[in-house]
């Protein structure tokens, strides 16, 4: 049997994903968004941590409950685990239904972000487009989530979107076609979410919203942390001077299992 986490066990969650940089692991230990489940209310151990899509486990992965957490998934889930051993114990009890890929971890420095250089972008916005920052009537714009859910859905309402996120989309016939925004927030920092309409791409407009997000981030005195999807993401995180760590392996397991 697993148990959904109370505020009064995440310290011993924090030790227990001690060894995970996750950005979107503070967000659930610092109390800003997502779930935590374990096998026990006092003495947990073995853990998840669910924020939007993206599922961590932690602790023994031979725990009595574990298979239990393992199937405790939202339909669409990227998985990320600790160790060699929660891999393995992934692909032996998911074997067959599980797509294996990476990701992309970059280092944690601000001081690898060339502000200046991030700034130059801000004027690289093609005619006929505009820049704005999301503010309530644009984050209940349709048009936002028909770009990307992810914007927004993490947060509770908009108004704690609004209160807690930041972010930036770019218009065309006063048409959202493009995004840069927090998908999560933690204490000192945001994730950032970055989408472009499908008819927009290859046109700089990323590289524009996202350095406007970036910017304001660093205003605030907040790190803009980013963890790249794909070889694409790795390159325009490069643009900034964001330095890559090591890619990751990660998991999607099929919720039909």
């Amino acid at each position: 049997m697993i148990y959904k986490a109370g505020t009064n066990i995440r310290e011993q969650l924090s030790s227990m994903f001690k060894n995970m940089s996750d950005t979107m692991i503070l967000s659930y230990l610092q109390g800003h968004m997502g779930i935590a489940w374990v096998n026990d209310l006092i003495n947990p151990t073995v853990a998840q941590i669910i924020v939007g899509v993206f599922v961590f486990y932690a602790g023994d992965p031979y725990a009595k409950g574990t298979e239990e957490l393992l199937t405790n998934l939202p339909k669409d889930n990227i998985v990320i685990v600790e160790n060699e051993e929660w891999k393995s114990r992934i692909e032996t009890v998911y074997k067959g239904y599980i797509d294996k890929f990476q990701r992309y971890a970059f280092k944690k420095n601000p001081e690898c972000l060339d502000y200046k250089h991030i700034q130059s972008f801000l004027g690289k916005l093609p005619e006929g487009y505009e820049l704005k920052k999301i503010d309530e009537a644009l984050a209940n714009d349709p048009s936002l989530q028909e770009v990307s859910e992810d914007f927004t859905s993490q947060f509770h309402s908009i108004e704690d979107y609004i209160n807690k996120g930041i972010g930036y989309c770019i218009l065309h016939k006063e048409k959202i076609v493009c995004g840069a925004s927090s998908y999560s927030v933690y204490d000192d920092g945001i994730e950032i979410e970055i989408d472009t309409h499908p008819d927009h791409r290859r046109k700089g407009l990323a590289t524009v919203a996202a350095a406007a997000l970036i910017l304001d981030c660093v205003e605030k005195g907040k790190y803009p942390s980013w963890d790249a999807a794909n070889l694409v993401s790795v390159a325009l995180a490069q643009k900034f001077g964001y330095v890559l760590e090591e890619p990751y392996d990660t998991y999607h397991i099929h919720y039909e299992k």
